[in-house]
């Protein structure tokens, strides 16, 4: 699908982009198929699609082979792309009903081009609710790939890449420019792979876990033992191995963990 097609369709079906949805729509054919290629997606794969907006990646999976599932929000473009033969679900991804939407099948790949507004809850919530999808490739903005894949004491490295390295190996594997999209982006993107583990990391109590990892990050300049005072006392530091003087950027997800038995 090139950018004309991309634009003739929006003018055939009256459809003006929607800034409040964040829809920027793939226009390049070269970029649907890499994207395709990275995702691993074989011949009888089934993928369920978030955002599939005029189908252009929808089309390259089909052509794959892959058995498509696409999940849509816009009733305008939901209609575009069933018009074309898919299995489409209208519905909002932070609310979908995920059990309903992927049945009994029990190996699903999530290939999108996610909304970049929506992208961190949208994967979130799938590794939560969706176990599975075994396998994602997400295109999303620049800055919050490198937030899902970042290693720890890098920049980008939060409580989110901590949530997501509870349940899957995140990576950046690919950029992509601002060109291939209509209407085009101000950001470039980035093609983020996860791979979901065969089990999460062990903890005793993940609502623990991740309720120290949020409190350690909402005062990233604090000391873990200032961030994290009214928490863990000197002595669960002490079992956990971790320095109360260090920061949470530079916490692995197993030492959080640690630090979360032992508080």
């Amino acid at each position: 699908m090139t950018p004309s097609e991309v634009t003739a369709l929006l003018r055939e079906h009256g459809i003006r982009p929607s800034k409040a949805l964040g829809q920027h729509f793939l226009a390049d054919n070269n970029m649907a198929a890499r994207i395709v290629r990275l995702a691993g997606v074989r011949p009888g794969d089934h993928v369920v699609e978030v955002g599939p907006g005029l189908g252009a990646l929808t089309l390259a999976l089909r052509e794959a082979g892959a058995h498509v599932r696409a999940v849509e929000l816009d009733k305008r473009l939901a209609g575009v792309v069933r018009g074309e033969g898919f299995d489409v679900v209208t519905a909002d991804a932070l609310e979908v009903d995920w059990a309903a939407v992927l049945g009994d099948h029990e190996h699903w790949v999530m290939v999108s081009n996610l909304p970049y507004n929506v992208a961190t809850p949208v994967v979130v919530r799938a590794l939560e609710e969706a176990p599975s999808i075994a396998r994602f490739l997400v295109m999303v903005q620049r800055e919050v790939g490198e937030r899902l894949a970042s290693a720890p004491g890098s920049k980008a490295y939060g409580a989110v890449t901590v949530k997501v390295a509870y349940y899957a190996d995140a990576e950046v594997v690919g950029t992509v420019p601002p060109e291939v999209f209509v209407p085009r982006p101000n950001v470039e993107s980035a093609l983020v792979r996860l791979t979901r583990r065969p089990a999460p990391v062990a903890v005793t109590d993940p609502d623990r876990l991740f309720s120290l990892v949020r409190a350690g990050f909402a005062t990233r300049r604090k000391t873990l033992r200032r961030a994290l005072a009214s928490e863990v006392d000197a002595a669960a530091f002490a079992a956990a191995g971790i320095d109360p003087g260090a920061r949470a950027e530079t916490l692995s997800l197993e030492q959080w963990a640690a630090l979360a038995g032992a508080a």
